[in-house]
């Protein structure tokens, strides 16, 4: 892995999503990550991988979520859209994520 492929690796995950959804998904060892828009499954897995070690990942699935309209007053405006990553591991889980 040469060194600008590792620093796009670590770009890709923006943040995990906290939800009561995603919390209960902890319990299958399946995390919810933000992404990049133009992020591959290949690439997310070893994003993943790299930042949780000695967790290897089973499976990706991945939902883009369009903007939206919201008003605010008087005014309208567009949430952002982006992209959101349900990551399953296998091996230990992520004690970061999992709220315990």
């Amino acid at each position: 892995m040469t060194n600008t492929n590792k620093e796009r690796l670590y770009s890709i995950i923006k943040k995990p999503i906290i939800t009561e959804k995603s919390m209960m998904a902890t319990v299958n060892n399946t995390y919810t990550f933000e992404v990049v828009k133009d992020a591959s499954k290949v690439e997310i897995a070893q994003a993943v991988e790299l930042a949780y070690p000695n967790r290897k990942v089973k499976k990706v699935r991945t939902v883009y979520m369009p903007s939206h309209q919201k008003r605010m007053g008087m005014k309208f405006g567009r949430t952002q859209s982006g992209k959101k990553a349900i990551v399953t591991i296998v091996g230990d889980p992520i004690e970061e994520l999992t709220g315990v």
